[in-house]
């Protein structure tokens, strides 16, 4: 690496720095066996005011970092109008982070970010998130040596040092579990159960009602998730814009909901492991990978899921019958997961002060494998 070339910091100004902003996470991190790149069509996406929802109640500002003329990092910087009026304290946030192992180019990077986030009144960011709360959340700082699963970060493990380095401090931590979903049915699952006075019921996603069942999602994650550290609800548009994303990649036996007299009560969602099928596609999808994708989505299901979405309402919450319901979502998707042959399912993320959450997922045989960090710095 040639540290004596002159670091640049170019702000995300004319289009075509967008495209260079996407290939710097394999710029860095292209040498580490367990890196997969995400499809670059989808960041795209994620990063477009016309394509993305979150932008009606955010904006961001993103920089390219280089030394010479070769790609050194990134990272971007977001105010959320939804987060400032529901917590009233002057936040925003980093994120999208990526760099060579050399302090002044994070350094660098965080003056950028921290400049702009000053100037729009910000007095304490929080990052790593990419773009919010409800999308790659924390930087990775334990378990680097297996890859990550679909739509969860990974890092080297120097980017902690220097976030560390440039003045933020951790605010909290969230985990990734992994399970086994053959695991033997827990006998307190029928003994919570038996504790409620009114009728139980789980059943699959109603695909004739797809819409109408997106909203009743949302509304069970929004009320389940309110009282979370740093939650942010999903809008009717987000969510909407998530589950039609989403929709060929899950079948609807693949989202469970319970019902508690009739009334919807909590949900999961599962997904196959996308990154198992775009291994090796650096991030593209012309002129095959399409096919290949669709093949190993439809026709030979990935050997591993992950578990992003799932809620329990609060009026559960602290009742015998709100981990009785959570075992009884996981048990009905993980027998459908089973049958397609899936062997390990991820669960995450949860924060690492959920014990109630991470009691049920251990109880199941899962183990916390992986752990992503949140980190803030108050601006002078």
């Amino acid at each position: 690496m040639n540290t004596s070339a002159p670091l640049r910091i170019v702000p995300l100004e004319k289009k075509a720095e967008l495209g260079r902003f996407l290939k710097v996470p394999s710029a860095i991190l292209g040498s580490d066996p367990n890196w997969i790149s995400p499809l670059l069509l989808e960041r795209r996406l994620h990063l477009g005011a016309k394509t993305n929802p979150w932008f009606e109640h955010a904006r961001w500002k993103g920089w390219v970092a280089y030394r010479g003329e070769k790609l050194v990092g990134r990272i971007s910087a977001q105010i959320d109008y939804l987060h400032l009026e529901r917590y009233e304290d002057a936040t925003g946030f980093f994120g999208m982070l990526d760099a060579e192992d050399n302090p002044e180019t994070f350094n660098a990077l965080f003056d950028a970010a921290e400049t702009w986030l000053r100037s729009e009144g910000v007095k304490r960011v929080r990052g790593p998130l990419s773009l919010s709360i409800n999308d790659e959340v924390g930087l990775l700082v334990d378990g680097f040596d297996t890859p990550p699963v679909f739509m969860m970060g990974h890092a080297y493990p120097y980017y902690g040092k220097h976030i560390e380095n440039a003045g933020y401090t951790k605010a909290k931590d969230m985990l990734a579990y992994m399970v086994a979903p053959d695991f033997p049915e827990p006998k307190v699952m029928h003994r919570l159960l038996r504790s409620s006075k009114k009728p139980v019921r789980v059943r699959p996603l109603d695909a004739s009602r797809y819409d109408e069942e997106l909203a009743t999602l949302r509304e069970i994650f929004n009320d389940a998730w309110a009282d979370n550290w740093g939650f942010v609800p999903f809008t009717e548009a987000e969510f909407k814009d998530l589950g039609h994303s989403l929709k060929l990649l899950i079948a609807p036996e693949l989202i469970q909901i319970a019902e508690v007299d009739g009334k919807p009560a909590a949900f999961i969602a599962a997904l196959p492991n996308v990154n198992e099928v775009i291994k090796g596609f650096n991030g593209k999808l012309l002129p095959f990978n399409w096919i290949k994708l669709l093949w190993g989505l439809k026709k030979k299901f990935p050997k591993s899921s992950r578990v992003p979405l799932m809620g329990v309402r609060r009026s559960f919450h602290n009742t015998p019958l709100g981990p009785g319901l959570a075992f009884l979502v996981i048990d009905a998707v993980r027998h459908h997961l089973v049958a397609r042959g899936v062997e390990q399912v991820e669960l995450s993320w949860i924060l690492e002060d959920n014990e109630g959450m991470r009691n049920i997922v251990e109880t199941i045989g899962g183990r916390d494998y992986k752990r992503y960090r949140v980190y803030e710095k108050t601006l002078s």
